[in-house]
């Protein structure tokens, strides 16, 4: 009895041994992984979000850089993991790692800037108005499909020309408002009873319409274009070719209208040159309109 008394308070110690040394080892098991990260410049990145995954259970951990663009993440379970990194407007990075039991593993992730995606581009790029079922293709427009994706500085020049060719067409859609009410003051102001008033308001009406189809006109010319461009073909190279009419009729009617009206306001009949302004506002107008319906539909 004596000797089992001596005896119980050694198993009482070992008892206490086991309990306080088997969570030490457990703790000492587990494995740790820290790190940063930053910038191709090396500046931190607070807030990036650093997730782990271990390959052999699918079991997914997640943390947050510190201001420091510091993480820590203790108490992971020793084994293969793949570590995704991710912040915003960087490129994310996804790293391999194997964990060993009871350490604690350092590592440092560089985020590069997110690779430029080719922007696609508007799809409202003719000169004049086009509907949305039958608008023409950047081949029509002389587009290589390398220049429709292309690269920075290739993808400026396209917007820049998209960005003219929407003005050009916006300003030819405001052009026939007094285009249209030019022609039917044209009826007033060659007649035989015509006043001096209609044949300045019919001139007046030419001249706002001269103005805002040359202002078209710049946008259209001015826009660059792309090197080793092809030619345009379809609907677009309808409406260039109408362009060749259109264009030097609005320069000769108003040099013919400013004639027929000096005739008039001397009393005179029109005659001479002054006489082909009528035939030739006519011809002008009629191509412009041509021009016009050229992009509005497909053939």
């Amino acid at each position: 009895m004596q000797k089992s008394r001596q005896i119980l308070p050694h198993f009482v110690l070992l008892a206490l041994s086991l309990a306080i040394t088997n969570p030490s080892r457990a703790q000492s098991a587990d494995a740790a992984l820290s790190g940063a990260v930053t910038n191709a410049s090396g500046t931190a990145i607070p807030g990036a979000k650093v997730s782990v995954k271990n390959l052999n259970t699918g079991q997914s951990t997640d943390a947050q850089t510190d201001a420091a663009g510091s993480f820590t993440l203790p108490k992971l379970t020793p084994g293969d993991y793949e570590v995704s990194v991710a912040a915003d407007g960087l490129g994310p990075q996804v790293v391999k790692v194997t964990l060993a039991a009871g350490a604690a593993q350092t590592l440092n992730v560089t985020l590069t800037a997110a690779p430029v995606q080719p922007q696609t581009p508007a799809a409202n790029l003719p000169n004049a108005p086009s509907s949305s079922r039958t608008e023409p293709s950047l081949s029509d427009l002389g587009f290589t499909p390398e220049q429709a994706q292309g690269n920075a500085k290739e993808q400026a020049l396209l917007d820049k020309r998209t960005h003219m060719l929407k003005i050009h067409q916006r300003l030819g859609l405001i052009t026939t408002v007094p285009l249209i009410a030019t022609v039917v003051t044209s009826i007033g102001a060659g007649g035989r009873h015509t006043s001096n008033t209609d044949r300045t308001v019919h001139m007046i009406l030419g001249s706002v319409t001269g103005d805002l189809y040359f202002t078209s006109a710049y946008f259209a010319i001015r826009a660059p274009r792309a090197p080793g461009a092809t030619t345009t073909r379809g609907p677009i190279r309808f409406h260039k070719a109408m362009a060749w009419i259109h264009g030097p009729g609005m320069i000769l009617t108003p040099i013919l209208g400013a004639l027929a009206y000096q005739q008039k306001n001397n009393g005179e009949h029109v005659h001479g040159l002054a006489a082909a302004h009528g035939p030739v506002a006519i011809v002008t107008a009629g191509a412009f309109g041509a021009a016009l319906l050229s992009v509005s539909m497909k053939f």
